[in-house]
Parts: structure tokens; C-alpha cells; sequence
């Protein structure tokens, strides 16, 4: 089963764990240091909560479609990009205390979409310290099969 995903950047992570705790009835399927997400079974929701600094308001951070396999990330890629989008792959890439694969898009108003499969937990936020989470590890294809290398958007 597929699901949407809503990331959002929060200023009080523990506040937002509560509000969200009670709103959907669910407990965090994953915390972390400045992180935590909500497996929602109904409305069929992947929520993520990343922390951000505490004096700004909550942000969407990124969209996704979680999907639960790479090969349902690779058949998108294919549609996407059979589409005239511009999509920027990531595989095995370390993000969001997860090992996923994923493909980026960006809407017309920039904001990212990634459709991604999480393969493996991991340790860590993001692949290399200090860095946006996932960002310059992607390859960049507007379905002329060229690549080039991009930064993608936010993560998980």
C-alpha cells in the first residue's frame, strides 16, 4: 500500500509529537534526535517532523509518496520522466534514519515531491554531517536519459 507523506519543520518537536499524538491517535512509529514520524493508518499518512529552530513557525519541509518497493520507485522514475518532469534519482542513499531509495520532482512552485522506499533502518539523520538531509547525491534526467548532478529537496 502506498501512502502520501507530509514532512514538516517544526520549532518544538516535543510540543508537535503531542499535538500530533492526540490529533491522529497514534503514537511516533520512529523517534530520533530532532526527528520523529507517525505511521497514520487512516487517512493512510506517512507524517514527519523534523526539527527545526525555534523561532520560526512550522514549514512544509517536502512531500512524498511512500511506496514499497524499489522497483515501484524505479516504474515511477520511468512515468515521471516518459512525462517531459525533470527527476533527480537518489539509491541507496542515508536519509531520515533510513536507507531508501527515491526519485525527486519539483512542482511549479518548487516545492519537492520524492516518491521513495525505505530498505533498512539507519543510525543516522543524513548522509554526511552538516549537509541537507540527502542533498548532492542525486542525478538529475528530464527523460532524455542525460544526468547531471542536483541538489534534491528535504528528506525522508
Amino acid at each position: 500500500m502506498s501512502r502520501v507523506q507530509l514532512a514538516l519543520r517544526v520549532p518544538d518537536l516535543d510540543a508537535s509529537i503531542a499535538f500530533y499524538t492526540k490529533l491522529f491517535g497514534t503514537e511516533p512509529a520512529k523517534l530520533r534526535d530532532g526527528y520523529a514520524n507517525f505511521a497514520i493508518t487512516e487517512p493512510p499518512l506517512k507524517l514527519v517532523l523534523i526539527e527545526g529552530t525555534a523561532d520560526e513557525a512550522t514549514r512544509m519541509d517536502h512531500l512524498g509518496v511512500e511506496v514499497e518497493t524499489t522497483e515501484a520507485v524505479h516504474a515511477a522514475t520511468t512515468l515521471l520522466g516518459e512525462a517531459g518532469l525533470t527527476t533527480d534519482v537518489e539509491n541507496d542513499t542515508t536519509c531520515c534514519y533510513a536507507l531508501q531509495d527515491k526519485v525527486w520532482i519539483h512542482g511549479p512552485g518548487q516545492e519537492p515531491w520524492e516518491v521513495y522506499v525505505v530498505k533498512a533502518d539507519a543510525d543516522y539523520l543524513a548522509k554526511q554531517q552538516g549537509s541537507t538531509c540527502c542533498a548532492g547525491s542525486a542525478e538529475s534526467t528530464a527523460g532524455t536519459g542525460a544526468k547531471e548532478p542536483v541538489a534534491a529537496g528535504g528528506c525522508c
